[in-house]
């Protein structure tokens, strides 16, 4: 049978814990012998979204591998491009090939793909690249950098078309080989 004391200190720092308060837990009775320190960040309930699954877990998966699966994109099956997690990624379309626009909260909605090793690719042919940008190193394929949506799960697209973010896909064109967009033509006054 546990120790009342020891359980009751128990749930106290569950319940801390998800709180969000720093605890200093000390082993043994009325003596302090040992001290751990546990913080949780805290986050505004009203202004942070809720994931429909732990998409902020990484665990020891190793999500900097691209491959590919089969999503509904748009009522339709589609072949696009997912971490090693099996979210689906995406592509921001005003970034630019050297340069990331995701940052603050909008890089909290869609977390960029950051790599600590070299990324790998798996049933995709593109090009896979890391560039150093203010989110760390991200990964980029055929020069798009890659983002996840915190709504999304695994073989589940929400943020098609959203914020300007569209689902990767295996053919996606080389951003520094795509086409530059003409600009509209002057409209003629009649004069």
């Amino acid at each position: 049978m546990k120790h009342p004391r020891a359980t009751l200190a128990a749930v106290g720092l569950s319940v801390a814990a998800i709180a969000g308060v720093t605890i200093a837990a000390t082993a043994g009775g009325s003596t302090p012998s040992a001290t751990a320190v546990t913080t949780v960040p805290t986050a505004n309930p009203a202004s942070t979204p809720t994931p429909a699954t732990a998409n902020t877990t990484m665990g020891t998966v190793d999500t900097t591998t691209v491959h590919t699966a089969p999503a509904t994109v748009g009522g339709a099956t589609e072949t696009i491009l997912v971490d090693g997690r099996g979210f689906p990624l995406y592509v921001y379309q005003p970034d630019t090939a050297t340069k990331s626009m995701v940052t603050g909260e909008l890089a909290f909605l869609w977390p960029p793909l950051v790599a600590t090793t070299a990324p790998t690719e798996a049933g995709a042919n593109g090009a896979l690249k890391v560039v150093s940008t203010s989110n760390g190193h991200q990964v980029t394929y055929n020069g798009h950098f890659l983002y996840s949506f915190r709504q999304d799960n695994p073989g589940q697209v929400t943020g098609q078309g959203v914020q300007n973010f569209f689902v990767a896909t295996p053919g996606i064109t080389d951003l520094k080989s795509a086409p530059a967009t003409p600009a509209p033509a002057p409209v003629s006054s009649g004069y």
